[in-house]
């Protein structure tokens, strides 16, 4: 989106004076490094601080959309005018958090959002800020509402956020569109939300330990997960679950009933959470702890340590 000021942001008020001049070919404006004597070059990896959150790309990605905040300040500017964080790195005072979908964009000018993205104002306001005035339209436009039948074809997927133009990159959103697809089937396997089936909330357990020699990770040695734990209502977990659910600490728990005994008859947490994805759930939270106790006081060689944990994972589905 163009500025009335054309040095908005930009460190010692932006554009270009007679030192900066001689020390830049004007020919080239985002060279690599300026010909005169005593200037300090752009490195060719940049490291920027952007809100505390720290991002590694290459100068050409900051300098890929022209006339952009970006472009000016790392090719209208020497870096010594740039401010730097306490180890050298250029600092913006943006948010962090929402400059990485800035720099996805910048490195291929298409922007994929995560599911129900609560932020897109927040990064429409980022992408006025940066002067990027095709990202600010692309946003804009996701914002604006849609007719009832293509809100139904949107069901909950990631937001594809691209020129609208069939010329080029129609490989790519074939590819997308058609991952889009798969994701949606494989959730609507059991019905859309509110279509008959339970809600709730499953958590997993499991409590895995391992010994750590004088040797570090190369001595590790690790012992299998003895048992992946289940809780929550009793009706869910059989559905989920069903033959593979080792009921016999808890067996005549009525359906509607929650249950905190159950556990599976495999050792792999993979497979749990195959069938729970299948089942559509999905990740809520997840929590661990750990504890380490020298191998001598569980009978084994005086250098080694053994690390115990114990980690739960919570699914829900709507």
């Amino acid at each position: 989106m163009a500025l009335a000021d054309s040095a908005r942001g930009l460190p010692n008020g932006g554009g270009g004076n007679a030192s900066r001049s001689a020390g830049r070919s004007p020919q080239d404006p985002g060279a690599s490094g300026p010909v005169g004597v005593g200037v300090e070059p752009f490195p060719e990896i940049v490291e920027l601080n952007v809100g505390g959150q720290v991002y590694v790309t290459r100068r050409g990605t900051v300098l890929s959309v022209p006339g952009s905040l970006l472009w000016r300040m790392f090719s209208q500017q020497e870096a010594s005018e740039l401010p730097r964080d306490s180890k050298g790195r250029f600092f913006l005072d943006r948010d962090g958090f929402l400059f990485r979908y800035v720099l996805d964009y910048l490195r291929d000018q298409e922007l994929v959002l995560p599911e129900r993205f609560p932020e897109r104002s927040r990064l429409q306001k980022e992408a006025e800020y940066f002067q990027l005035p095709d990202l600010v339209r692309r946003l804009a436009a996701a914002a604006a509402p849609l007719p009832s039948s293509a809100a139904a074809a949107r069901f909950s997927g990631p937001l594809l956020l691209r020129d609208p133009s069939p010329v080029g990159g129609s490989a790519r959103a074939g590819a997308l569109a058609l991952a889009g697809r798969r994701r949606r089937r494989r959730r609507w396997r059991w019905g859309p939300p509110g279509a008959g089936r339970r809600s709730g909330y499953i958590t997993i357990g499991y409590r895995g330990s391992y010994t750590i020699g004088r040797e570090a990770q190369a001595d590790a040695k690790f012992r299998r997960v003895a048992r992946i734990t289940v809780c929550g209502k009793t009706a869910l977990a059989k559905e989920v679950f069903g033959e593979t659910l080792n009921e016999s600490r808890d067996p005549d728990r009525p359906p509607e009933r929650y249950t905190a005994r159950y556990y599976l008859k495999f050792n792999f947490l993979e497979q749990a959470f195959d069938r729970l994805s299948e089942a559509g759930f999905r990740m809520a939270a997840c929590s661990s702890t750990g504890t380490c106790a020298f191998a001598p006081e569980q009978g084994g060689p005086a250098d080694d340590k053994i690390w115990t944990s114990y980690t739960e994972y919570v699914f829900c589905r709507e």
